[in-house]
C-alpha cells in the first residue's frame, strides 16, 4: 500500500460499462483504487493499476468468490468517521485505509431470470450479498464515503472531483440512488422467491385464498412527458424492470413528435386489441376504444376496411397493426384528408419507413414505434388502478377464448360466415369499455356503442354508426343483456347472429325475441367488463 495521503476508492462492480476511462481519470487525479475478482481483472487486463481486496484485507477471496469484501476492514474502511475519536482509534488501530469513494453494482439476478429455462440454483447464485452491503454502507455513511452505482453518474462524479470536490447535495443524490437500487433489487429476489415458494406449493394451495402479503411496485423512469390527459396535470411514463418482450415497455420510437400521456394509453389498447388475430389484422384506436378494426387477405386490405369504421372518429386516431407495415399500407396512410398520431406495428418495411417520415404532412410529425416482439406469447403480469388511498389488482383479460364452450341458444344456428364474424367482434368487444357493444360485418367492426350507463344506449350508439352496414351484421355485447329491449333494438337494426355470456335472469326473454327476429345467439359463457 502507498503512504497514508493517497485517497482511495473500492470498485467492485457486475456492469463494467464505461468503467475503464472513468477508473482511469481517478488515477489521474490522485486516487488509490483497490479492486475485486473480476473487475481487478478487467481494469488490469486495460492497464489501469489496481491493488486486489486480498492484499488490503490479508484474506484471500474464497468459496469461489462468494467471501471477498465482507471484512471489517472494508466495512470499517466505508463507515468510519476519521473526525470521531473512537472511529480514528479504530481505523489507525486495525490499520484500516478509509474509502473516499465506492464504486459498486450487482450481481444481474433480474437478467439471470428473465432467460429462458433458468434454473433455481443458477438464479440463487445470483443474489449478491457483499455488493448490497457495500453499497447500504456507503449510502448510509454518504458524508464521509460517495457511492457510485451507475455508469451514468461517472461524468458528473469526474467533474465534481476535479473541481471543488463532491457537495452534501451530489452525495445524497448518489445515496438516494443507492438505496433505490437495493431496493428494487431486495423486492426482485423477494418477488422470484415467492413465485417458486407459489408454484411449489400450488398443487395444495386453495387458489380463492386471499394473499395476505403486502405488494411492492418497482418501476424504472423511462420519460417525462409534456403532462397527463390535461395540461395542468404533471405526467411521466415509467416501465418495470424486466418488463415482457411483448409489452408496451419494450417499444422503441423510431420517429415523431414526443410521445403523450394520452398517446401511450391509446397505443397500449392498439397493441392489446392487435395481438388478439394471427392474420392481418389493423386497429383504429380513439379515446382508449376501437373505433374501427379489420383482419384481410393483406396489410392494406385489413387497414382500409378498419378506417372504414368510422372515417369521421379515426381522425386523429392511434393504430395498430400485426404485421410489418408494406408500402402499399403505407401509401394509404399518406393519402390526403388522414390524420393519424401514432403508429405501432412489429416493424416498418425500408420503403414504407421512408414514406412516412419523408412525406410533407408526416414528417417528424406522426409517432412510429416498433415492438419487434408484438405477436408473441406474452406475460405481462398483473393489471392495477389506482384508487385513492389504495390500489386494486386483478388478473389481466388475455388469454385464449374457451369457444368449445360456446352454446348455441336460438332456434337458428349461426351460418359459416356468421360464427367467423361472431368469433372476430367477440375478440374486438373485450376490448371496448361496458357497456359495450359492437357491430361487425366481413371481419370488419362497422358501429360501437362503448362505455353507456345503459347497455339499450350502446346498442342505439352502435346502430347509429354503422346505418345500413348493419344489415346482415353480427354482435358482441361484453355482458349479459338483462331485457329483451335491446334485442328488439338489435333486430330493428338488422343484426343476424349476436354473442353474449348469458347468465341473466332475463335470458328466456331475450332467447324467445332472438327466436321471434330470427336472430341466432350463442352465450359464451364469459364476461368482459371494461371499466
Amino acid at each position: 500500500m502507498s503512504n497514508g495521503s493517497a485517497r482511495r476508492a473500492l470498485v467492485s462492480v457486475s456492469d463494467k460499462t464505461g468503467l475503464v476511462p472513468f477508473v482511469s481519470r481517478l488515477t489521474e487525479l490522485g486516487f488509490e483504487v483497490i479492486s475485486t475478482g473480476g473487475t481487478r481483472r478487467h481494469l488490469e487486463e486495460a492497464g489501469v493499476a489496481v491493488i486486489g481486496i486480498s492484499e488490503y484485507t490479508g484474506f484471500p477471496e474464497i468459496m469461489g468468490g462468494r467471501v471477498k469484501t465482507l471484512h471489517p476492514k472494508v466495512h470499517g474502511a466505508i463507515l468510519g468517521r476519521p473526525d470521531q475519536p473512537d472511529d480514528a482509534e479504530a481505523i489507525a488501530e486495525h490499520d484500516i485505509v478509509p474509502f473516499e469513494l465506492v464504486v459498486c453494482n450487482l450481481y444481474p439476478f433480474e437478467q439471470t431470470i428473465a432467460r429462458d429455462g433458468v434454473t433455481v440454483p443458477e438464479a440463487i447464485e445470483q443474489i449478491d450479498i457483499g455488493g448490497p452491503s457495500m453499497v447500504r454502507s456507503s449510502a448510509k455513511n454518504h458524508a464521509y464515503v460517495a457511492i457510485v452505482t451507475r455508469a451514468e453518474q461517472y461524468d458528473p462524479v469526474i467533474a465534481a472531483l476535479s473541481e471543488d470536490g463532491l457537495d452534501e447535495s451530489l452525495r445524497r443524490e448518489l445515496a438516494a440512488a443507492a438505496f433505490e437500487m437495493t431496493a428494487a433489487y431486495d423486492r426482485s429476489i423477494a418477488d422470484y422467491m415467492a413465485t417458486i415458494v407459489n408454484q411449489a406449493t400450488s398443487d395444495d394451495a386453495d387458489e380463492d385464498a386471499p394473499d395476505d402479503q403486502p405488494l411492492t411496485i418497482t418501476l424504472q423512469p423511462r420519460a417525462t412527458l409534456r403532462y397527463g390527459e390535461n395540461p395542468h396535470q404533471k405526467g411521466r411514463w415509467y416501465t418495470e424492470p424486466g418488463a415482457d418482450p411483448a409489452t408496451l415497455a419494450a417499444a422503441e420510437v423510431l420517429s415523431g413528435k414526443e410521445l403523450s400521456y394520452n398517446n401511450l394509453l391509446d397505443l397500449d389498447a392498439a397493441l392489446s386489441i392487435v395481438r388478439e388475430f394471427q392474420e392481418p389484422a389493423a386497429v383504429v384506436i380513439k379515446h382508449n376504444n376501437p373505433c374501427g378494426c379489420a383482419v384481410g387477405q393483406s396489410q392494406s386490405q385489413a387497414f382500409a376496411a378498419a378506417y372504414a369504421g368510422d372515417t369521421v372518429s379515426a381522425f386523429g386516431s392511434i393504430l395498430g397493426f400485426n404485421l410489418p407495415v408494406d408500402l402499399e399500407t403505407a401509401e394509404a396512410l399518406c393519402e390526403p384528408g388522414r390524420f393519424i398520431e401514432a403508429i405501432i406495428a412489429p416493424g416498418y418495411d425500408e420503403a414504407a419507413l421512408e414514406a412516412l417520415t419523408t412525406r410533407p404532412k408526416w414528417k417528424n410529425n406522426v409517432r412510429l414505434l416498433q415492438l419487434d416482439a408484438l405477436g408473441q406469447p406474452r406475460d405481462a403480469g398483473p393489471e392495477y388502478r389506482r384508487i385513492s388511498g389504495g390500489m386494486l389488482v386483478q388478473d389481466r383479460d388475455e388469454g385464449e377464448e374457451p369457444l368449445d364452450e360456446w352454446k348455441t341458444v336460438t332456434q337458428r344456428q349461426p351460418t359459416e360466415s356468421e360464427m367467423l364474424d361472431l368469433k372476430f367482434v367477440w375478440s374486438v368487444a373485450k376490448h371496448v369499455k361496458s357497456n359495450a357493444i359492437v357491430f361487425a360485418k366481413d371481419l370488419a367492426v362497422v358501429g360501437v356503442g362503448a362505455g353507456q350507463m345503459s347497455r339499450l344506449d350502446s346498442v342505439h350508439i352502435a346502430h347509429r354508426k354503422a346505418g345500413d352496414r348493419a344489415q346482415g351484421a353480427v354482435l358482441a355485447s361484453d355482458a349479459f343483456f338483462p331485457f329483451r329491449d335491446g334485442i328488439d333494438q338489435a333486430a330493428a337494426a338488422g343484426i343476424a347472429a349476436i354473442a353474449q355470456p348469458g347468465g341473466s335472469r332475463g335470458d328466456d326473454a331475450v332467447i324467445e325475441a332472438c327466436n321471434e327476429h330470427d336472430i341466432a345467439m350463442v352465450f359464451t359463457g364469459r364476461r368482459h367488463f371494461k371499466h
